[in-house]
């Protein structure tokens, strides 16, 4: 096991960078709890095979997989797919589920020589000729404070870690142990993270660090992330088994910009809870003091799977180096949000992936990745 680091990143110069900033690889789960999708597993690994098949062309995709067998049958699935298996690499580690976004490795990194790179608009990112170190930061994925079987996610940091000789560092506050999950944080790697109350501040539902209030969060994330700036909205979606995951509301596109998604129908279960983060998210200021420019990104017709409505959100988008993958829904609104993120992202092109089945577990594409940052 990697021994885990003292300090804090912070303290040694880490930050986590933005999603669109360089990727070394992708990090995935291949899906194999039929509990996430009812009767529908077999469908779900044909998304996988596209989703890595868009994600292989730019980078390397690491699939943790339960078994040999278990990989064997991904790479029937992924070969069919047309997916470049040559970069690819099957890791066997024993999971729960396949949110790799919230139980997998979360990167920061420290570099040298970093500057501003001029793909995207206010793209932030390594100058050329700079040298860099990645780490991970272990922040003890409970299920999101829901489940009960969430121990063999846990452990996927100290796994990932010991893979790729990276230092290991224990998220904690005053030597208990504190949770986030990646999809509840949005960075823009200058120093503004992006959060939610719902998620992390509700004190009676799937409360991940009792005791805690909004300083002492702030001051954790600052100190294990190296970011400088919190800025909390309010609540997400109906249908979120996650409680409030920012990656389902509001993402940056780039180091100034954010999309937001927004509500027009006023009898929408989701209007009420929308509109407040609209009303907020004209306070809100970045870490230099300025506004964010903010775009609306449209929400599809509502989706159901017996009683429960679906989490289904655009901003649920995963940003590769090869492309933009959104998922998209059989809604007349697929072809609004792919044009409007199309225009953000000029640098790589923006895809849509068909996501009707996948919101089945309550999760789309951001949910199931996890960006491992370029040194």
């Amino acid at each position: 096991m990697t021994k885990e680091q003292p300090g804090t990143p912070a303290s040694l110069g880490f930050s986590m960078p933005a999603e669109w900033e360089r990727h070394e690889a992708t990090w995935l789960g291949w899906p194999h709890n039929e509990t996430d999708w009812p009767g529908k597993l077999d469908t779900i690994r044909w998304v996988y095979g596209e989703m890595v098949r868009k994600i292989a062309a730019g980078e390397v995709v690491r699939i943790l997989v339960n078994s040999s067998v278990e990989a064997n049958l991904a790479r029937t699935y992924l070969r069919r797919a047309g997916a470049n298996l040559r970069r690819v690499e099957f890791i066997t580690h024993p999971t729960n589920r396949g949110w790799t976004r919230d139980s997998g490795p979360i990167f920061v990194r420290r570099v040298q020589g970093s500057g501003f790179r001029g793909r995207g608009r206010g793209a932030w990112g390594v100058g050329r000729g700079a040298r860099g170190e990645t780490a991970i930061v272990h922040f003890h994925f409970d299920a999101w404070a829901k489940y009960k079987n969430w121990q063999k996610d846990r452990r996927v940091p100290e796994t990932a870690a010991q893979l790729l000789g990276k230092r290991l560092f224990n998220a904690e506050f005053e030597g208990r142990e504190f949770v986030i999950e990646g999809g509840g944080i949005e960075v823009n790697g200058a120093g503004t993270l992006l959060t939610t109350e719902e998620c992390y501040l509700d004190p009676k539902v799937q409360v991940r660090n009792p005791g805690l209030g909004r300083k002492d969060i702030e001051h954790t994330l600052k100190k294990y992330l190296g970011v400088t700036n919190v800025l909390w909205l309010a609540a997400g979606p109906s249908g979120d088994d996650t409680h409030g995951h920012i990656d389902d509301i509001c993402r940056f596109v780039n180091r100034r910009t954010l999309v937001l998604i927004k509500e027009t129908k006023k009898r929408d279960a989701n209007y009420r809870p929308l509109a407040e983060n609209w009303e907020r998210i004209g306070d809100l200021r970045l870490e230099d003091g300025a506004k964010p420019e903010v775009v609306a990104l449209p929400m599809p017709a509502p989706l159901h799977f017996g009683k429960w409505r679906l989490p289904a959100s655009y901003a649920n988008f995963y940003i590769s180096n090869a492309a933009v993958l959104v998922p998209t829904f059989n809604d007349p609104n697929d072809r609004v949000a792919l044009g409007i993120l199309g225009e953000l992202f000029r640098d790589r092109p923006v895809v849509g992936i068909h996501a009707v089945d996948l919101v089945l577990g309550f999760g789309t594409l951001h949910c199931l990745t996890q960006q491992q940052p370029a040194e």
